[in-house]
Order: structure tokens, then C-alpha cells, then sequence
């Protein structure tokens, strides 16, 4: 039998603990075969590369990220480098002027958080775009500014500003009028009037966001939320991911999240329940390695970028603000427990404390009264979590999602809002392995830097862009950041039997780097390179630095002495 492939002459960290260290993997149909197979075994290799000592781990994993919504920033104006307001100003005059006079000005990966808080004037937008309407996507994705002409047109469409709106708020200045920030659910009153995009614009954003996967490293992704809510960009979005699959634009394996608002009320026999699902009762699990429905994702709170999240004490400097949740309690309780009598796992948005107290309750009371489900449920990014909730987490069997990189990117930011009392218990790390608890590798990107290297240098050093520690009990080694994005993320994803390991049966997904990310110092971490990504046992990224060689000759005697028994 001839074997697809053998890598020799490499450093590699297998993340297997019986093996944790190999030299070489022999590959075939997309999977590993051998661990440093004998001599025997790699004489069969139809092809070679020699990896040059290059290190080699699993590919990486990031179970928490926004594909459409990364891939469509890529082709929309950027504000995540702006330094001041008159930076956005001179970005959203650049990006009108190659624009027809009635067109929109949609830019993205805005933080006010960067700049003290500061909010673009809704006149000067205006002025900017030349009278065009103006849509600022806020990195956080819990917030959006708009200009006067954006807020007329969405008025003509039959807004009314002065209503309430549940769990969202247009924000009024001292005048009485709107600023142009809208949060959280009332972006909708913009989406309602642009949205939904044409399936080919989401199909292209999967692409040019998973092709940026694989150069770093990137083999697998969880996308937290499609097809509804204000994160969904059109009701039949999960069919921009089967259509990219089937056009081969998906460069990484998928596992979208289907947002609650997508899921109605289902009858069936008599004999049957009223659940929550989608038509034909499809549910979490349904697809291939490649392409596979995740849990449902369901928003409790905001964020801690716009002082949304629900917590249970006030925000330093914000009397009476702790936030809100996004639904009434008792209607996140319900609906929750009815996805998941369906057959849902539940992937709750948490990121307050006090949200995460609800977060708790409801999964462990699904757990109790429906048993374990096919994935495990999850509390996504976990923002202040007091000691007693990880010990429930743990007890329960939860997963914690948290992104270390939120610290490296608006720590100060973060520190002001918490204070002192509350930093230890953000985005915590060490105290989830300490409890057993699993601890994979996520980004939250665009809102954050998603490179999975430099996600990993936040978990160990946990430093603020002043270089304040943030919370250093938390911290944990380069080792247990390595596993967080291999081993961790395949367990938090239902895959730990097929991903996340270099061992006999697994998935042959796996990245070149220049340097063994467990031995360089931390602040070095980042700066390792990724040299190629394999994904089942192709090289879809840095196919130049090893180029595979056919052994013709080498594979003559081998096959002399085997074809008597081997097909």
C-alpha cells in the first residue's frame, strides 16, 4: 500500500502525552497513520518533505470568532488603527469620495474605548461623507454610529426613536437628540434597513477571511452566531457556508453557531414536546469534519467595551449603570431550555457577572432536567467571574470561553471600568485549569487581534497596552496556551477525538513554525513565525517552504518485497 505522504526531520509537539515529542508523521487520507513510523512504514510514502528542523504543532483551533463579519471589515473602510476622531473623520472622507452621492459609508473594528471613551459627532460624519449616510461598525460588535443622514433615512423607513427598545438603547445627548450611538439591540433599526446581504457578498467574505487563516496557522473555527439577530447577516447565511464549501472558498473547517432569534417554536406528534428548532428538527451536530452546526447562540448581556455587560456592581465612574441583559430574565430562561430540549447545545454570551449567574442557572438546569447533549454547553468570554461561579462551572461541567487578548487590547481600558477588586476575576485562565475545567484557545475577532500566536502571549502574560499586569494569578504557561488552541479547543468543540493531537487516526492538520513556541521567552511568542498550514494532509498555506518530493526510486525496493501482500 502506498502512503500519501511522510514529514521527517522535524520538531514535533504532538500534544499526545504518551508521545509528546516525534521527529516525523507518516499521513494518508487526510489523516495521521504513523507516529515516527519505522523504516518500513515510511518507505511507502509516495511523497517527502523535509520539514528542516521546523517546529510542527496541531493547527490551530479558535472557537470564538465572526468569519462574515472579519471578512466583510477586510473590504470595508478600517478605524482599528485611528489615533483620534479626526482620524475617523479623514477615513470616512477617503472612503466617500469613491462613492456614488446616495451611497453608504460603512466602516468597522471602531473602538471608543481607545480613545478615552470619545464618540464621533454626528455632524461632522455628515460633513465628511458629503452628505452621504454613514454606518461606523464599533469593533465590539455591541454598538454602531450612525450621522444625522443615516438617522433621517432609518426615521423615513418609520423608526420611531422616542419608543423604547428592549434590550438596546439609542443614545441621546443633552439636547434631547439621538448622537448617532445605538447599542446593542437597537442596531437593529439600521441592519433592518441594509440587511440582508446577497449570499455571494457573505461567500466572499469567507473567503478572504479563511484564506487569512491559514497564514497563521488556523486549521479550525467555531463562528459565534449566524442567520439572526444584529450579529446575523441574512436568514439563509448557513447556505453561504455550504456554498462556499462546495466552491472550495471554505479553507478551514467550520462550526457556525446558529443565532436563537433563527429558531422558531416546533410541533410534532402529540406524543411530542413543543421545542425550539429549525424546520425538519435540525440540530447541533448535523454535518462533516468539515462543515458542522455548532450549539445555538444565545446573548444574555452586552459588553465591557460599552459598559453594556451586566454586572452586579456599578462600573467605576458610571453610578447606577451595571449594564443590562438583553431579554427579560424569565424569557432567556425559556427559550434557552426550549433549544435545548430540541437538541441544542447552548452557547451563552456572558459577560458580566451578574449574566453569568443566569448563564449558570439555565445550563445547569437544562443539564439536569435534559441529560449531557452531543457538545458540551458553553459560557462564552466570561468577563468577571467570581471564584464561587468557576467552582459551579467546574462542577457542572461547563465550558468557559474567555479571550485573553481582550487584555492586551483595551486592559486599561478594562481596569478603569472594573477596578481593583474585580480584575482578578476577568478573563480568568489558571483558575479554570486549576478546577479541571477546559480551557481552549479563542479571539473574538475582529473585535480583538485573532492571530492565534499572539493570543497565546496574552495568555501567559496577561499585560495591558501600559504594560500593567492584568490579573497575574491568571497567567498560565506557554505549554498550557499551546493546549488551550489544540487539545482545549477540541474538547470545547465536541471534536477531541478527531482534532487537536498529532496521533494514529487524527486529522492531519497541523502548522510549520519557526520556533517551538514552549521555549522561546514569552514576549517572543507573538513574534514566531508561521512557515506553512496543512489542512487533511494538503498544504494550503506556505506550499513554497516545504515542497513535497515524489520518491519514484526510493520506493522501488519497498515495493518489490510488499506487493505480494499489500493493495
Amino acid at each position: 500500500m502506498l502512503v500519501d505522504l511522510l514529514i521527517r526531520n522535524a520538531h514535533i509537539l504532538t500534544q499526545d502525552p504518551d508521545r509528546p515529542i516525534a521527529e516525523s508523521l507518516l499521513i494518508h487520507d487526510g489523516k495521521v497513520l504513523d507516529v515516527d513510523p519505522d523504516a518500513g512504514m515510511a518507505a511507502r510514502a509516495a511523497r517527502v518533505i523535509d520539514a528542516a528542523g521546523a517546529t510542527i504543532v496541531p493547527g490551530f483551533n479558535d472557537v470564538h470568532a465572526h468569519s462574515v463579519w472579519f471578512g466583510l471589515g477586510l473590504m470595508e473602510a478600517g478605524l482599528g488603527t485611528v489615533e483620534s476622531l479626526e482620524d475617523v473623520y479623514d477615513v470616512i472622507a477617503e472612503a466617500a469620495a469613491a462613492l456614488e452621492p446616495d451611497e453608504w459609508v460603512v466602516a468597522s473594528g471602531f473602538s471608543p474605548l481607545l480613545l478615552d471613551g470619545q464618540q464621533p459627532d454626528r455632524d461632522r460624519l455628515d460633513a465628511a461623507a458629503g452628505g452621504r449616510p454613514v454606518w461606523i461598525k464599533h469593533s465590539s460588535g455591541h454598538a454602531c454610529t450612525l450621522n444625522g443622514v443615516a438617522l433621517a433615512l432609518i426615521e423615513a423607513d418609520g423608526a420611531d426613536f422616542g419608543a423604547g427598545i428592549d434590550g438596546g438603547a439609542v443614545v441621546r445627548g443633552q439636547d434631547g437628540r439621538p448622537t448617532g450611538l445605538l447599542e446593542e439591540n437597537a442596531m437593529r433599526l439600521v441592519q433592518d434597513l441594509l440587511l440582508p446581504y446577497p449570499l455571494e457578498t457573505i461567500e466572499r467574505a469567507l473567503d478572504l477571511a479563511t484564506s487569512h487563516y491559514l497564514t497563521e496557522g488556523i486549521t479550525s473555527v467555531t463562528d459565534a452566531g449566524i442567520a439572526g439577530g444584529w450579529i446575523g447577516h441574512s436568514p439563509q447565511e448557513f447556505a453561504a457556508y455550504q456554498n462556499a464549501k462546495d466552491k472550495g472558498l471554505l479553507s478551514v473547517r467550520m462550526q457556525p453557531m446558529i443565532v436563537l432569534d433563527a429558531l422558531h417554536p416546533l410541533q410534532g406528534h402529540t406524543a411530542d414536546s413543543v421545542t425550539s428548532g429549525l424546520d425538519t428538527g435540525i440540530r447541533t451536530g448535523l454535518g462533516d469534519d468539515w462543515l458542522r452546526l455548532g450549539p445555538v447562540k444565545i446573548f444574555s448581556d452586552g459588553s465591557l467595551l460599552g459598559s453594556t455587560a451586566y454586572v452586579t456592581e456599578d462600573y467605576v465612574g458610571c453610578t447606577h449603570n451595571h449594564g443590562y441583559l438583553q431579554m427579560d430574565a424569565a424569557k432567556l430562561r425559556e427559550t434557552a431550555l426550549k433549544a435545548y430540549s430540541a437538541g441544542w447545545a447552548v452557547a451563552m454570551h456572558a459577560i458580566g457577572d451578574h449574566a453569568i449567574d443566569h448563564a449558570i442557572d439555565i445550563l445547569t438546569e437544562a443539564q439536569d432536567t435534559f441529560g449531557l447533549n452531543s457538545l458540551p454547553n458553553r459560557i462564552e468570554h466570561g468577563g468577571v467571574v467570581r471564584p464561587e461561579q468557576l467552582d459551579r462551572i467546574a462542577s457542572a461541567g461547563i465550558v468557559l470561553v474567555p479571550q485573553p487578548h481582550f487584555i492586551t487590547e483595551f486592559g486599561d481600558g478594562m481596569a478603569r471600568l472594573l477596578g481593583p477588586k474585580r480584575i482578578p476575576w476577568s478573563y480568568p485562565g489558571k483558575s479554570l485549569l486549576t478546577r479541571g475545567v477546559v480551557l481552549p484557545g479563542s479571539s473574538d475577532r475582529p473585535v480583538s487581534n485573532g492571530r492565534p500566536l499572539d493570543v497565546m502571549q496574552s495568555f501567559v502574560e496577561r499585560l495591558t497596552p501600559s504594560g500593567a499586569v492584568y490579573g497575574p494569578a491568571e497567567r498560565i504557561t506557554a505549554a498550557e496556551a499551546l493546549a488551550a488552541y489544540t487539545t482545549g479547543s477540541a474538547a470545547a468543540t465536541g471534536a477531541e477525538g478527531v482534532k487537536g493531537r498529532l496521533s494514529r487516526g487524527y486529522l492531519a492538520d497541523l502548522a510549520f513554525l519557526d520556533q517551538d513556541p514552549t521555549k522561546v521567552v514569552p514576549s517572543a511568542i507573538g513574534a514566531i513565525q508561521v512557515l506553512a498550514t496543512m489542512v487533511g494532509g494538503e498544504i494550503r498555506f506556505g506550499a513554497d517552504a516545504f515542497p513535497p518530493r515524489i520518491r519514484t526510486e526510493e520506493l522501488e525496493p519497498a515495493l518489490s518485497t510488499s506487493s505480494s501482500t499489500d493493495s
